[in-house]
């Protein structure tokens, strides 16, 4: 088949374009900076376009003769906090693409949403949900898949706490009893290529979630122990964690905010199970994540020895 692909030039889609590279498809990918993602263009069948692509006429221009699209644009933080960048990038794109798919004839449409989409009170879970409404309504056929926390080489989630861990002794901790059920990036590839070879149905929504369930906490408490080290995890009561959110709002890059709070008030956990439908058995955390974080750790070693080095 022939698949655009908008919003696949992050860590998930990396994954997505192996899977669909390994299935035999011809993919394009819609970026904004083609020269900052050329090593996409290495992977077989897959061609970089730089793009535009809240422009309609480059939707038009880029989805005529595609057989499907996959809509995997998405953000955890916007700069604000009214919600108008979670609604640019998780609802008017998405109408866009749809428009777009009409028009050009494209029979099917498969989007990475969010488990809780269209719950509580979060611009980026109520974002989520707004796109999904959309994608029901649409006369194109369409697929969606709502994963838990993801993880995998380069995940911002493991690795992100773990740059945590090596610099604090004493990691205040919001939400520690937020509920997750981490997916492998692999896996939810797999799930989107397993689902495009089937027949197209007009709206299906799959949950996806690895084969165990944890506290934020605990997952934070396993990363400590697989870098070795002894770290005091404080977990912060409800008041304080929305008021390091608040805080975190205003720190550039925004590594926790007031609607990352609002969003762990919904458990992010799969209602449903779909893997054994398709042949499959989720790969755990444990198998995959101390692969990564002990080799991650092993070259920071090796560059603060040859920064150390320099300096003699």
């Amino acid at each position: 088949m022939k698949i655009v692909l908008v919003g696949a030039s992050g860590f998930l889609g990396r994954h997505v374009l192996h899977a669909l590279g390994r299935a035999g498809h011809d993919c394009t990918v819609l970026t904004r900076d083609a020269a900052r993602r050329r090593e996409l263009a290495l992977l077989p069948g897959v061609r970089l376009v730089q793009a535009d692509v809240h422009a309609p006429e480059v939707l038009d221009a880029q989805f005529r003769g595609a057989d499907a699209v996959f809509s995997m644009a998405g953000i955890l933080n916007e700069r604000g906090r009214d919600g108008s960048g979670f609604r640019r990038v998780h609802v008017d794109l998405v109408q866009s693409l749809l428009a777009a798919a009409t028009r050009a004839g494209v029979r099917r449409v498969l989007h990475v949403s969010a488990i809780g989409a269209g719950q509580g009170a979060s611009h980026y879970l109520r974002s989520k949900g707004e796109a999904e409404r959309l994608l029901e309504a649409s006369p194109v056929a369409a697929s969606v898949f709502r994963p838990s926390v993801v993880f995998g080489p380069g995940d911002s989630f493991f690795n992100r706490f773990a740059a945590l861990l090596r610099i604090s002794p004493v990691l205040p901790l919001a939400c520690p009893e937020a509920r997750l059920q981490p997916v492998f990036a692999g896996d939810v590839a797999s799930a989107m290529v397993t689902v495009l070879a089937r027949p197209a149905t007009n709206f299906e929504a799959f949950e996806l979630g690895g084969p165990e369930v944890y506290s934020l906490r605990e997952l934070v408490a396993w990363t400590a122990r697989q870098l070795g080290l002894r770290r005091r995890i404080m977990g912060l009561s409800p008041g304080l964690s929305r008021l390091q959110g608040a805080l975190m709002d205003f720190v550039p890059g925004k590594p926790f905010s007031s609607d990352n709070f609002l969003s762990l008030q919904s458990p992010n956990v799969a209602q449903g199970d779909p893997w054994p439908e398709w042949g499959m058995h989720p790969t755990s955390v444990a198998s995959v994540v101390p692969g990564y974080l002990l080799r991650s750790a092993r070259q920071q070693r090796l560059a603060d020895f040859r920064r150390h080095a320099g300096r003699l």
